[in-house]
């Protein structure tokens, strides 16, 4: 089994940034991919970035030139840099691993608020 833990989400302004953090139990490249995804109040979850075991990077429209993901293989960890946040990114941030094989873990989730 992989525990992911997220830390990182908090209150900010809108156009304030914040970094999210994705702590895995065992070695990133373990996985295919890892990312992150969202799910703001009444909405299905949505994909956000992704981060491949090769290091490509992909990002979602509404976040490509904002958010940055980012990995540290020593510490086992993906990161989620974001800026210029608007109170439409408002949502909890759930971190994604996929592996070479079937299914995926999940994290527990950690909220974003971007409110004034």
């Amino acid at each position: 089994q992989v525990q992911l833990v997220e830390s990182g989400g908090g209150l900010v302004q809108p156009g304030g940034s914040l970094t999210l953090s994705c702590a895995a139990s065992r070695s990133i490249f373990n996985f295919n991919t890892m990312g992150w995804y969202r799910q703001a109040p009444g909405k299905q979850r949505e994909w956000v970035a992704h981060i491949t075991y090769g290091g490509r990077t992909n990002y979602a429209v509404s976040g490509k030139g904002r958010f940055t993901i980012s990995r540290d293989k020593d510490l086992n960890t993906v990161y989620l840099q974001m800026s210029s946040l608007k109170p439409e990114d408002t949502a909890v941030y759930y971190c994604n691993a996929s592996p070479f094989t079937a299914g995926q873990y999940w994290g527990q989730g950690t909220q974003v608020t971007v409110s004034s």
